[in-house]
């Protein structure tokens, strides 16, 4: 039976399309076991029954390639379990051994055969065996009028190893359906989570079909399990009975330009949830309703340091000093706009090697950095945030549908958690100082490592808040991150 990848029950690899090409090779090889075509259609077959009991009626788009083999295979062993099936075959069925075998077993089965129709008013659930995974452009052809029967349907999708349109390892969406559910084969994939593929893709399920990968994949997903990584950084973990508050490390805030002072105190509320044993706000009047943030008028050499947060053009005359004082650095909003009107910011980051710094930037940000389009950077999210961490060689964070944590020479984290809720003022704000804030309680903790458990603690905090019920309010977040804190 498939597994639930969303919430992420383990720590998990995604692997690209070259990867998972190359276990199935490895996986047709084995004898004495069924093919990956049977194995597919069996776990499509079985989470249908699973997640849409009632169904009865079940329409199945079939492609010309092995994706319309796997549906092929589902609609035979459907058709088995007494439901009405018919299978709706789009261009033309190609040679390939195992997919000809599904189509001989189907019709020898009984199962009802069209060519290029759509789904009946009275499907219950459609299956999307189009396309799988490969795809690099948009499709056109028989393919693009599938698809767009496929957007038409009422019925809900139930997509085979991917949306059909979506391209797996970028996440870039070209012309898909949105799925109900969606089946991954053999491992996750980062397109998946990433870009436009949480909307595309509905609830996330996977079947390794018995090709598990062994092997690292090509980015870290990373979700509320791993939380408890915490406990291995969080000197209050290890804290004796005379502990004091100096062990904890300070942060300093530098932001709050006058009609902005809410952005920083937003972050260093959040830098003290964290965990922080000192915050202080350098550039904005103090918080009447947080007194533990101190107000300072300068940062002191060598301090753990969050910039940008509502800093406004104020940042620019800081932002010399920041880059070559302090220990550790957070670089965010008004911060990264300074940044990228430099000629030569990527060498003044690059100067900064082997002090822990992180860039926070959203698409825009991030796109004004590359010296690009945010639609460029969004067609290849993952692509993007290494560019700008080699660039840079220094950790960052691109915010946004499954944010990416990128490091010079490390695989990339992906982030499973979160929703639309966090798409509130300040939410960015709350992120920055919470990783701000566990950067000064263990400076000796990989950077990247860090800010992976920042940006899933942010989006877990998010996941009790219902969509129905509205935005999450940056305020309320911190409190609900801090009730994350693991025991």
């Amino acid at each position: 039976m498939p597994e639930r990848l969303v919430p992420l029950p383990r720590a998990t690899w995604a692997h690209n399309t070259a990867r998972i090409r190359a276990m199935e090779r490895a996986a047709s090889t084995l004898a004495e076991r069924p093919s990956l075509m049977e194995l597919a259609g069996l776990a499509g077959a079985q989470l249908l029954r699973a997640v849409h009991p009632h169904a009865r009626q079940v329409d199945v788009l079939c492609g010309p390639g092995n994706n319309g083999g796997d549906g092929l295979v589902l609609a035979r062993l459907l058709h088995a379990q007494g439901l009405r099936v018919t299978v709706h075959q789009w261009g033309r069925p190609s040679a390939q051994p195992d997919r000809a075998q599904a189509l001989a077993g189907a019709l020898d089965a009984g199962v009802a055969l069209s060519h290029g129709t759509a789904p009946g008013a009275d499907a219950d659930c459609v299956i999307d065996a189009l396309l799988g995974i490969g795809l690099r452009e948009a499709p056109g052809g028989a393919m693009a009028q599938a698809i767009e029967v496929l957007r038409a349907s009422h019925a809900p999708i139930l997509a085979l190893d991917t949306p059909s349109g979506l391209d797996i390892d970028s996440g870039q969406d070209h012309g898909a359906a949105r799925a109900r559910w969606t089946l991954s084969y053999i491992a996750a994939k980062p397109g998946l989570f990433t870009g436009a593929g949480r909307d595309l893709c509905g609830d996330l399920w996977l079947a390794d079909l018995g090709a598990a990968p062994s092997a690292p994949g090509i980015t870290r997903l990373v979700g509320a399990t791993q939380l408890q990584e915490w406990a291995r950084w969080s000197p209050r973990a290890a804290m004796p009975h005379g502990g004091h508050k100096g062990r904890q490390g300070d942060a300093w805030i530098l932001g709050g330009s006058p009609g902005m002072e809410g952005a920083a105190r937003l972050a260093g509320r959040a830098a003290l949830a964290a965990g922080a044993g000192r915050v202080y706000l350098v550039g904005c009047a103090g918080d009447p309703a947080q007194p533990e943030l101190m107000q300072r008028r300068q940062i002191p050499v060598a301090q753990t340091v969050v910039a940008g947060c509502g800093a406004g053009p104020t940042i620019d005359q800081h932002l010399p000093e920041l880059l070559l004082n302090a220990a550790q650095l957070v670089l965010d909003a008004d911060a990264l706009n300074a940044l990228a009107s430099q000629h030569d910011w990527a060498a003044d980051l690059q100067a900064r090697r082997g002090r822990p710094t992180v860039l926070t930037p959203h698409p825009l940000e991030a796109a004004r950095l590359l010296k690009c389009t945010t639609a460029d950077v969004q067609a290849n999210r993952l692509a993007c945030a290494q560019t700008l961490a080699d660039n840079a060689q220094c950790t960052v964070v691109l915010k946004g549908s499954g944010t990416i944590v990128a490091h010079p020479g490390r695989p990339p984290w992906l982030n499973t958690t979160g929703h639309s809720a966090l798409a509130t003022a300040g939410t960015g704000d709350v992120l920055a100082g919470w990783l701000g804030g566990l950067m000064a309680q263990a400076p000796q903790a990989p950077t990247d490592e860090l800010a992976a458990l920042a940006v899933a603690w942010h989006g877990a905090a998010a996941e009790g808040c219902p969509l129905a019920g509205g935005p999450l309010v940056a305020s309320q977040l911190i409190a609900r991150m801090a009730a994350l804190h693991p025991a």
